[in-house]
């Protein structure tokens, strides 16, 4: 399994023959490598309605094809968009021909904006467990701290976790550390901080906090394998 990081909350999963894109917002993310028009995946995976995860979803999937997975009410308003869906909800996992994947509790909001400026309430938010070759990737979505975050990785040994730390709109560096103690993830890598003055943080010293060993950073474009 080879695993990308793209700049805010986007990640992308090769595994199976199989091409996974996670929250890919794109356009309009100065963090990102990524150019919207050249993504075909396979699958792509959302935690949450709002824009800066959803991102290029329509476009993306209009052009390529591609399954969205998603919580259920934001599964039906992508499926109104013209996309091909599979709806999940929290606690729910489904074993698809790339991998399993199951949806976690998420302490945060979940709505998109139209281009109009209509709030379209999309259900709610979540993190999400992705499952292949023996492995398990834990993107988290947004998220504050939860305690239940030790119950997650003790029932789904982690490998390879995504946490934000931008605060303001998540959590902070010390509180991901913290949910990192909890998730007993082997590696640990921070997302979701920089895109927007709130969120500024140094990523560094998030990995500092850690275990050693445990934090790892990557940047726009860079790469680990499981």
């Amino acid at each position: 399994m080879k695993i990308f990081y793209h700049g805010h909350s986007v990640v992308k999963i090769e595994t199976n023959g199989k091409t996974i894109l996670i929250d890919p917002f794109i356009n309009g993310n100065e963090q990102t490598d990524l150019k919207a028009d050249d993504q075909n995946p396979d699958v792509i995976l959302l935690t949450h309605g709002h824009n800066d995860h959803v991102g290029d979803t329509v476009e993306i999937a209009k052009r390529s094809g591609a399954l969205v997975v998603a919580p259920f009410e934001l599964a039906n308003y992508m499926e109104m968009q013209g996309l091909n869906t599979h709806p999940m909800h929290i606690g729910g996992a489904y074993e698809f021909d790339f991998g399993k994947v199951k949806f976690t509790q998420a302490f945060h909001g979940s709505s998109y904006t139209t281009e109009d400026n209509q709030i379209i309430y999309t259900g709610m938010p979540a993190g999400i467990l992705f499952m292949a070759e023996g492995k398990t990737v834990y993107h988290a979505g947004d998220t504050a701290l939860f305690s239940d975050m030790k119950l997650i990785g003790d029932r789904h040994p982690i490998d390879l976790a995504f946490l934000p730390i931008g605060d303001n709109f998540t959590m902070g560096p010390d509180d991901a550390a913290y949910a990192a103690e909890l998730l007993g993830a082997k590696q640990v890598v921070p997302i979701h901080y920089d895109t927007f003055p709130p969120i500024k943080q140094d990523p560094e010293k998030f990995i500092s906090m850690l275990k050693e060993g445990q934090g790892k950073m990557m940047k726009a474009g860079d790469s680990t394998e499981l």
